[in-house]
């Protein structure tokens, strides 16, 4: 079968992709946004790419358009494809009819953690020999690719609550029918979709009321609103972590923490990741594996060699003795979250963080108000504020003169550059390519150092 696939670039219809490719069927996609890690895993799978949405794109004649949420009505391709009557399904559905029927899915949902807790849970069943199917919203450094199809009985996914397409406004994660589901934590975000918090926890509750009676709910037992939706009824057993009684993570030092559930110690981990929501995400991924026969103590030592996830703390160069790092964070928890691990790491190194407010909900400056608190520790703040409704600036007033705002991409890299000193640490958060800002500051700290000095005598 030939699918094409509208909005293929994005972390979860690239997987689709890859998953659809390996299963046999012929591949095409198109999207208006290309950048890595994403473009270049579909080029590793030989998937060709079409930029835009054109209508003239309905002369494909695929067997089925796969239609992904960044696709809406008005678009040129959509409106064709509805005109024609062409066959289309969105990518959740797909994936429910053609790989997840009759598989172990192990769901791991959440507002945060769920890339590096389904990456963490792939790695720890693959270590086990169970050689698990996987889509994942990011690239797990152990796997080399966000999505595998396997025969194995078991399929890990990562479980979004954004909306599944135009013509199916229901969450994304209602379509998978897990036997393991893992809810991590609830906060407000995707405003352009929701209109609060309890419209959220709504959502979760549809997604906790399909989780049969023979599975297992793996919930963070410190977390209210995972609370409020469980008090809506679920008919589910829950294992909780984060809390007496639980599983718990009790730190050793700065690399090591040992596991226990219920008082009784099950096993340590000694790896690289740092902050107290890594040990939180690997509680969830240890407790989820063990519904699957992997003992506790064989999952902590597999995490002990996992290697993370691409854009998350991804250190991707070091110049003039300034270490440019990228990371995912977009919500004002997640970057203080972000920020907190990397102190942990560098100490008294100086910070610059890089901002660029770009997911729907920072667009619409729904949380300007809390991104001064979770950029407090970093010791300077650049913030990318094209294409914004609202003025970074002055939402960035209160951390004074430390906070530096631009609307061009290369007075941006100019800025950070000339500020840049030997030992400082810059974090780049964005969740999309953010114009390349990475490379183009590693060159231009490069070609610092390539200048010839001037002699103080020369004229």
């Amino acid at each position: 079968m030939h699918i094409h696939i509208l909005g293929i670039c994005g972390t979860f219809m690239g997987g689709i992709a890859a998953i659809a490719r390996q299963a046999g069927h012929k591949v095409t996609g198109c999207d208006a946004n290309v950048y890595p890690p994403m473009s270049n895993q579909l080029e590793a799978q030989g998937i060709d790419l079409i930029e835009g949405y054109d209508s003239e794109q309905i002369r494909i004649s695929p067997d089925l358009w796969v239609i992904g949420n960044v696709a809406t009505r008005g678009t040129p391709l959509v409106e064709e494809i509805l005109d024609r009557d062409e066959p289309y399904v969105s990518g959740p559905q797909w994936l429910a009819d053609n790989v997840l029927r009759n598989k172990w899915v192990l769901a791991v949902a959440g507002t945060h953690g769920k890339t590096s807790t389904s990456s963490m849970l792939a790695w720890i069943l693959e270590a086990a020999g169970k050689r698990p199917g996987f889509l994942i919203g990011g690239v797990p450094q152990d796997f080399g690719t966000s999505a595998r199809l396997t025969d194995s009985p078991f399929f890990v996914i990562e479980a979004d609550e954004y909306d599944t397409a135009f013509f199916d406004k229901r969450s994304k994660f209602v379509h998978y029918r897990p036997k393991t589901a893992v809810l991590n934590n609830i906060e407000f975000d995707h405003a352009d979709i929701f209109d609060d918090l309890a419209a959220i926890e709504q959502q979760f509750h549809h997604f906790v009321r399909i989780v049969p009676k023979s599975g297992l709910l793996v919930v963070n037992g410190a977390d209210q609103a995972l609370a409020r939706v469980l008090k809506l009824g679920h008919w589910t057993p829950v294992e909780y972590f984060g809390v007496s009684g639980g599983w718990q993570a009790e730190p050793l030092d700065a690399e090591a923490f040992r596991v226990s559930l219920a008082g009784q110690e099950q096993g340590r981990v000694r790896w690289e990741l740092l902050g107290q929501h890594n040990r939180t995400n690997a509680l969830a991924a240890i407790a989820a594996a063990r519904h699957v026969g992997v003992r506790a103590g064989a999952a902590c030592e597999a995490l002990g060699r996992f290697g993370s996830v691409k854009r998350r703390m991804e250190l991707l160069g070091t110049a003039a003795g300034v270490a440019v790092y990228d990371d995912f964070a977009h919500h004002p928890t997640a970057i203080a979250t972000t920020v907190a691990g990397l102190r942990q790491k560098v100490g008294k190194a100086r910070i610059l963080a890089v901002l660029e407010p770009r997911s729907n909900t920072m667009k619409l400056g729904v949380m300007k108000e809390a991104l001064p608190g979770s950029l407090a520790e970093a010791d300077l703040v650049y913030c990318y504020r094209a294409n914004l409704g609202w003025n970074p600036a002055d939402a960035l007033a209160p951390l004074g003169a430390k906070a530096v705002c631009h609307d061009n991409l290369d007075a941006l890299v100019t800025a950070i550059a000339a500020e840049a000193k030997p030992g400082d640490q810059v974090l780049v958060m964005s969740n999309g390519g953010f114009g390349g800002i990475h490379q183009k500051l590693l060159d231009r700290l490069n070609a610092a150092i390539a200048l010839p000095k001037r002699s103080p005598t020369a004229q």
